[in-house]
């Protein structure tokens, strides 16, 4: 019988690469799973779940993220400023007016798990409104999502 061993990723062996994602090419939820796989790591052979062995995922164009159905309309994000009486809400379209970037940011944060790790792999995910991006250094790859 062969004596294999399970393999454990240890945190000086984390490789991380660069990612380029154009936001208008699949719905909103679509969209975020392919992220959060990204910045999970869940897609490479070495994944561990207790180390945040994940990649940096760019994302460009997200105010023209599409989104499904009357969500436009419907959707409502909510935020609490933390004294009584704080809650406030805005619809889809107002977030997307304003500031376009939290829409993904939200979707994202939704599907990563609620651990330590999470601040960290959402600070490796950095969202533009428009087709410019400022990590062209880094030379991220294009990931073509389907």
């Amino acid at each position: 019988m062969v004596n294999a061993k399970t393999y454990s990723q240890k945190p000086s062996e984390v490789n991380r690469e660069w990612h380029l994602i154009d936001a208008t090419e699949l719905p909103l939820g679509r969209l975020s799973t392919v992220i959060a796989t990204l910045l999970t790591g869940k897609s490479k052979p070495t994944y561990t779940p207790h180390i945040d062995g994940g990649d940096y995922v760019v994302v460009i164009n997200a105010k023209d993220v599409p989104v499904t159905g009357d969500k436009e309309l419907q959707k409502i994000y909510y935020r609490h400023s933390g004294f009584p009486g704080g809650i406030k809400d805005a619809r889809l379209e107002e977030v997307r007016e304003k500031f376009p970037e939290r829409i993904i940011e939200n979707a994202v944060k939704g599907m990563l798990p609620k651990n330590k790790l999470q601040a960290g792999r959402m600070a490796r995910l950095k969202v533009f409104a428009g087709s410019e991006h400022a990590h062209t250094a880094q030379t991220p790859k294009k990931v073509e999502v389907k």
